[in-house]
C-alpha cells in the first residue's frame, strides 16, 4: 500500500461511520472477536491489533493521486466532525458491534494515527 492508497483507505473507513459505506454481515465468531478487540483497545489504550482483518470494501488496491485523496480525506474528516457533533454517527459497526460517539472517536483516532505513523505522513 502506498501513502496515497492509505489516505483513501482511511477516507473509506470514516465513511462507514457516516452511513455512506455499508459493510457486509460477518459471522458471530468474528463479531465476538471484534467486540472484544474494541474493548481491549479502549481499556488498555492499545493501538490497532496486528493483522486485523480488513473488509474488502475498505481495501484500496488501485492507484490514487496523493493530493486528490488528501483533499477528499480532509473533506470527509470535516463531514465526520459535523456528524460527531450532531450525534449522527452510525450506532453499529459490523465488526465492533454497538458504537457510541466516544467509541467512534477513539477507534477512528487510533486507526488514523496507526496509518499516518506507518507512512510517516
Amino acid at each position: 500500500m502506498s501513502a496515497a492508497q492509505m489516505l483513501k483507505h482511511c477516507d473509506l473507513v470514516l465513511q462507514v461511520a457516516l452511513h455512506k459505506i455499508v459493510l457486509p454481515d460477518i459471522n458471530v465468531l468474528f463479531g465476538t472477536v471484534g467486540i472484544v478487540a474494541k474493548y481491549e483497545m479502549q481499556v488498555f489504550n492499545n493501538g490497532i491489533p496486528r493483522n486485523m482483518p480488513t473488509f474488502q470494501k475498505l481495501i484500496v488496491n488501485f492507484e490514487c493521486d496523493f493530493d486528490e485523496v488528501k483533499k477528499s480525506l480532509l473533506k470527509t474528516l470535516d463531514d465526520y466532525w459535523q456528524a460527531f457533533e450532531n450525534n449522527n454517527l452510525s450506532n453499529r459497526h459490523k465488526l465492533f458491534g454497538k458504537m457510541t460517539e466516544k467509541d467512534w472517536g477513539f477507534l477512528e483516532y487510533k486507526h488514523l494515527n496507526h496509518h499516518l505513523k506507518q507512512f510517516n505522513v
